[in-house]
C-alpha cells in the first residue's frame, strides 16, 4: 500500500507516543537534543494520551501531541504542525506553560517544578533563520552567557529547510536520518539504508506497517488528512472571497485592472467578471 505520511500527527502519535514505542521515541529525542549537548537520555516514560475518537481526530483544531517524562523528571512535549495556523511562537509557549505548571500540585514548592522541553516539528518557516533546527532558552539580553533558568527549552525543526539541504549526512547524523525517514516520498532504497543503519528507525517503520493493516487506524488517518484539507480549503475560500471584495471596491474606484491584479492576485478575466 501507499506509505503513510509519517508526519500526519495522528500517525506520528501512534508510532512514537504509545506504550511500547519507547525505543524509537528515545532515539528521536536523543537525535534532537544532541544539538544542545544534553546528557543522553537512557530511559523515558511515555504519558499516554486520551483515547482518540473520530470526533477528536476529525476536529482540525485538536492538538495530537506526544508527552513523555525523562528519568530526571524533565517533561518533554512534541507537536507536529505541518500547516501554519499563525502565532506558532505563542502557541508553543502556551503548551510549554501548560506542561510546566501541570507538573505542580496545589500548595507544592516551586522547586518541585520540572524542566520542560517543547519540540515543534513544522513544515513552514516558524523562525526566520537559515538553520532548519533552532533552540530557544531564557538568556540575559546583554550578557548572552547568563542563563536565567534551564526550565524552558523550545525547539523548532523546519522540514522545508531540512528537505532543501543539498547534502544530508545520514551516515553520521542521527537527526538527518530521522528527518529523512519522515519524508513520505522517500525511495525504497533510502528507506532500506536507513533501517539497516538504525534499529530504532527499523522499529518505527515496522510499527507504521503494522498500523497500515488496521482498518480503524486507516479510517482515522484519512479522517485526519481530510480535516486538514478542509481547514486549508476553508482558508483559501475566505482569502478568495476577501480578494473578490477588494477587487469589487477597487473597480468602483475606477482603479486600473493591472493594479487590481497586483493588489489581489486575481486574473484579468476574474476581475472583469466581477459585477460592481
Amino acid at each position: 500500500m501507499h506509505r503513510f505520511k509519517p508526519l500526519n500527527d495522528f500517525i506520528f502519535g501512534k508510532t512514537f507516543g504509545e506504550k511500547g514505542d519507547e525505543e524509537q521515541l528515545l532515539s528521536l529525542l536523543n537525535a534532537i537534543l544532541a544539538k544542545t549537548k544534553h546528557k543522553k537520555l537512557v530511559k523515558i516514560e511515555i504519558v499516554e494520551q486520551r483515547i482518540l475518537t473520530a470526533e477528536i481526530v476529525g476536529d482540525k483544531t485538536s492538538i495530537l501531541d506526544i508527552r513523555a517524562v525523562a528519568e530526571d523528571g524533565t517533561r518533554i512535549n512534541i507537536e507536529v504542525q505541518l500547516r501554519d495556523y499563525g502565532n506558532m511562537d505563542r502557541r508553543s509557549l502556551f503548551y510549554w506553560s501548560r506542561e510546566f505548571t501541570g507538573g505542580l500540585a496545589k500548595g507544592e514548592d516551586y522547586s518541585l517544578l520540572s524542566n520542560v522541553i517543547a519540540i515543534n516539528i513544522v513544515n513552514f518557516e516558524a523562525v526566520a533563520i537559515d538553520d532548519f533546527h533552532s533552540v530557544f532558552h531564557l538568556w540575559e539580553d546583554t550578557h548572552r552567557d547568563c542563563l536565567l533558568t534551564d526550565a524552558l527549552e523550545i525547539h523548532f525543526i523546519d522540514m522545508k529547510k531540512f528537505n532543501a539541504l543539498p547534502d544530508k549526512d545520514i551516515k553520521n547524523n542521527s537527526l538527518h536520518r530521522w528527518l529523512t525517514f519522515f519524508d513520505q516520498n522517500i525511495s525504497d532504497d533510502t528507506l532500506k539504508e536507513l533501517m539497516n543503519m538504525d534499529t530504532a528507525i527499523y522499529k518505527a517503520n515496522e510499527k507504521m506497517e503494522f498500523l497500515a493493516n488496521d482498518k480503524e487506524v486507516l479510517r482515522l488517518y484519512h479522517l485526519r488528512e481530510m480535516a486538514q484539507f478542509d481547514y486549508n480549503s476553508g482558508i483559501k475560500k475566505a482569502k478568495d472571497e476577501r480578494s473578490i471584495e477588494i477587487a469589487r471596491n477597487a473597480k468602483r474606484m475606477n482603479m486600473p485592472v493591472d493594479d487590481i491584479m497586483k493588489l489581489t492576485g486575481l486574473s484579468r478575466q476574474q476581475i472583469e467578471e466581477i459585477k460592481v
